[in-house]
């Protein structure tokens, strides 16, 4: 119901950005057309009725065209969360938003992928005869109580992915740190970076940057505390430096939507990235017009490159994470005996 909710406000919003021609920012300087805001709208209310019919007892044609419009649904607008994460860089270091119109966009595609997630996996469930709640198939009421399986780590193949996957920021975070504390690379002198980069910054980022630590590098380190978390059992059981909180179980969804929704995010920005870069470097695409601080299309187009390894190697990493940590502490109906495997 709160999905089908959803794709009516979301219709509702767009068709009323559509005819008023209001600006809605995508990127810097781009925005939607009306054409595409009209298709946003009509996408978002057949959604609507495919969580609605969804829980009804449908023939095959009706299960597929339900699964079909789930599925499309759910990816554009997953692709539509993608400046999320810049948006909440910005917000929590107090920089200002760029676009209100924007924001308010990533968030309502926000919450569309999240609650069509939700629903596609329950009615991935239902059909595969597993219990909608839990995702183990069982005997008895999909309701009370549930019980958690025991803290574990993740296996040892998924930490040391993680880990290989987390190198990728060494590059990016290593050149943005050797700018913050003054040195030239890439042929960009860093007292030039500095003076970019507090033009117009705020308070927190000034001072970071006064430390010699960039505000972005430092929003990384917040990543790798989150991915960590997902590998070990201190991110299912508070550890004892939580005080009050050692001991009791960490709240599954705690650490599973920030990962989930920084994580897909990241990882997309950062594989277009890693496309675009080499394809620049090949003379395929066109190299990208030096712009102050930088002072060759070669250096932009390196520092695109190590974006790349820096984004998608934290996106994917948290990707990767999240579905270990999801698969080891997926709960079952406290009343229910499970036959099988989770679905």
């Amino acid at each position: 119901m709160a999905a089908a909710s959803w794709g009516a406000s979301y219709a509702a919003v767009e068709a009323t950005w559509a005819v008023t021609g209001t600006t809605v920012q995508w990127k810097e300087h781009s925005a939607y057309a009306p054409g595409v805001q009209l298709f946003l709208a009509a996408l978002a209310l057949l959604a609507a009725g495919a969580c609605l019919a969804g829980t009804r007892t449908l023939a095959k044609a009706g299960r597929v065209a339900v699964a079909t419009v789930l599925s499309v649904a759910l990816a554009v607008f997953v692709v539509g969360t993608n400046g999320l994460p810049i948006y909440v860089v910005t917000m929590a270091t107090l920089s200002g938003i760029e676009s209100a119109t924007g924001l308010a966009q990533v968030l309502l595609n926000t919450a569309g992928a999240v609650l069509l997630l939700l629903v596609a996996l329950s009615y991935r469930r239902r059909l595969r005869g597993a219990c909608p709640r839990c995702g183990w198939p069982h005997a008895g009421a999909a309701d009370g109580p549930l019980a958690h399986p025991a803290a574990s780590r993740a296996p040892g193949r998924t930490r040391a992915a993680v880990y290989l996957l987390m190198c990728g920021l060494l590059p990016w975070a290593g050149t943005k740190t050797i700018w913050t504390l003054g040195g030239d690379v890439l042929g960009v002198a860093g007292d030039d970076w500095q003076r970019a980069s507090v033009a117009g910054a705020s308070g927190p980022s000034k001072a970071t940057a006064s430390a010699g630590i960039d505000v972005t590098v430092l929003a990384a380190t917040v990543g790798i505390f989150l991915l960590l978390g997902l590998l070990y059992v201190w991110g299912q059981v508070f550890p004892r430096w939580t005080l009050f909180l050692s001991g009791r179980r960490v709240p599954r969804l705690l650490p599973l939507i920030p990962a989930w929704l920084t994580g897909v995010p990241l990882a997309m920005y950062g594989v277009v990235l890693l496309v675009m870069a080499p394809l620049m470097a090949a003379g395929v695409l066109p190299g990208i017009k030096p712009d102050p601080p930088f002072t060759s299309s070669s250096g932009i187009t390196w520092f695109a490159w190590f974006g790349g390894l820096a984004f998608g190697g934290l996106g994917i990493g948290l990707v990767v994470a999240a579905r270990s940590y999801a698969a080891r502490t997926r709960p079952i109906c406290a009343g229910a005996t499970a036959t099988g495997s989770p679905k």
